[in-house]
């Protein structure tokens, strides 16, 4: 990844988290980002464990100050969790915490004998993963249509799939669309700035919401507003906010989730355990983002379908090229995604019909794949100062300003998971199925269609009504 876009990123995620210090991580690497001075244990007996071992562990280091390790929060709480402060948050830079990287080697011969984690980065899950998204969203012509366009199926109350978006909450007008007039949700806390620009990742629910509502008709699409903060929370929080949106409306048939974050590990994160077991135990279908970090290395919770136990209440949906026939550069991959969807340059809608909305471009003009892919990819990085207009041109001087009355392009894996969302439940609806889990491993095995992605055949999940976009070239340098 550029480290320029990286840091442009940070920065935005950082103003969304005022009142927490972030650092990035392993190694001042730009893998994820995790609050400083902060690590998360298990309640109860572990929590004791850990808090006693690090303190222990720093009393015995002349660096480090072991009077400042002590519990920040309640001994006991829903998600299993407990904060654990170790360090001065104001202390050192973006790149890294000497007192988490301590607490979290204090406890490696604890883990050993127990053979499993015991302590943790509080990491940022964000629908930015590493704060890095795929791209930034571009006005669509209004009739030009949605893509994927409206299927025909009916709705029907009485056997509408209940479907879960937990994401950015919905833009004031979205009613007017006519695909989105059943949805309901949380509104979007703040639609723009005091410069009445739109805020980063405004109306990211609301887009997900059409794709739903246009691949599966016969559903019932609640949006929960869990991510409003740019689509960033701590991890410790994450957990609070999934099981707020399940007790709002009841455990639904589809959870879609387009956030998340890698760990640099393959165990998953300590602060959603709990979720995924009690989901585990119910009869719902998470299906998850695989991320945009073009990387096999897991990212949670999608990577969960990869996990024993969870196979059957798990989706890991990858994005595919705006053709369908490649995985999107940008997207994850890795045997832990299960399947594939289109996730470039979807069209859907970002905001109602009723008032245009500005929306400034914030970042640098564009013109390589920063992951070195040769098409012209919507994952570009700048090589140039300025700021990206809708055409691509550079203007130095100011921001350039663009128009949303309803539509809009946008590509991730944040929008290729919906789409699968979706999918699973048409068959649902198609073949009178009323288990999601039944419906994703029947989808799966009755699914001919595949596509190419780092050499592997994988799963293509295709919606009948979507339509390719021709891969483009970039044209050769002067």
């Amino acid at each position: 990844m550029a480290p320029q876009r990286f840091h442009e990123q940070f920065a935005q995620i950082q103003r969304s988290m005022p009142h927490v210090p972030l650092a990035m991580g392993p190694d001042d690497s730009a893998e994820f980002l995790y609050e400083k001075g902060v690590v998360l244990a298990r309640d109860g007996e572990e929590a004791h464990l850990v808090e006693d071992t690090v303190r222990t562990h720093f009393a015995a280091a002349p660096d480090l100050a072991a009077d400042r390790v002590r519990r920040t929060g309640p001994g006991t709480n829903r998600t299993g969790v407990t904060r654990i402060q170790v360090g001065d948050p104001g202390e050192g830079g973006r790149g890294g915490d000497l007192a988490v990287a301590h607490a979290l080697r204090a406890l490696r011969e604890h883990e050993g004998r127990a053979g499993r984690r015991l302590v943790s980065r509080n990491h940022v899950v964000s629908i930015a993963v590493n704060a890095c998204p795929g791209d930034e969203p571009v006005p669509a012509p209004r009739a030009a249509g949605t893509n994927p366009a409206p299927d025909g199926t009916p709705y029907d109350p009485d056997t509408a799939v209940d479907v879960l978006v937990v994401d950015t909450g919905l833009m004031h007008d979205h009613g007017a669309v006519p695909l989105l007039a059943r949805v309901r949700g949380d509104r979007q806390l703040r639609e723009t700035g005091d410069d009445g620009v739109l805020e980063q990742y405004v109306g990211h629910g609301t887009f997900i919401a059409g794709l739903v509502a246009a691949v599966a008709p016969n559903t019932d699409i609640t949006v929960r507003g869990s991510l409003n903060d740019a689509g960033a929370v701590l991890e410790s929080d994450f957990g609070h906010r999934l099981f707020e949106a399940v007790d709002a409306g009841g455990w639904p048939d589809i959870i879609s989730l387009s956030a998340g974050t890698s760990n640099g590990r393959t165990d998953g994160l300590l602060g959603v355990d709990a979720f995924m077991r009690e989901l585990r135990a119910r009869g719902t279908l998470l299906v998850a983002a695989a991320g945009n970090n073009s990387s096999a290395t897991p990212f949670w919770p999608a990577a969960y379908a990869d996990r024993p136990g969870y196979e059957d209440s798990v989706l890991s949906v990858g994005a595919l090229r705006g053709d369908g026939e490649h995985g999107a550069c940008f997207s994850n991959h890795g045997h832990w995604v299960k399947a594939y969807a289109p996730g470039e340059r979807l069209t859907s809608a970002l905001t109602g019909f009723e008032t245009p909305v500005p929306y400034v471009y914030r970042h640098s003009t564009y013109d390589a794949c920063r992951f070195g892919f040769r098409y012209a990819c919507t994952c570009q990085w700048p090589r140039h100062a300025g700021l990206l207009s809708e055409d691509g041109d550079r203007n130095p001087a100011k921001p350039d300003q663009v128009m949303f009355d309803g539509y809009a392009h946008w590509s991730g894996t944040s929008f290729a998971a919906p789409v699968a969302a979706a999918m699973v439940a048409a068959h649902m609806t198609a073949h009178e199925e009323r288990d999601p889990r039944a419906a994703r491993r029947l989808l799966l095995a009755a699914n001919r269609e595949y596509a190419e992605v780092r050499g592997a055949h994988v799963p293509a999940l295709r919606p009948p009504t979507w339509r390719p976009v021709p891969v483009r070239r970039p044209a050769p340098q002067a």
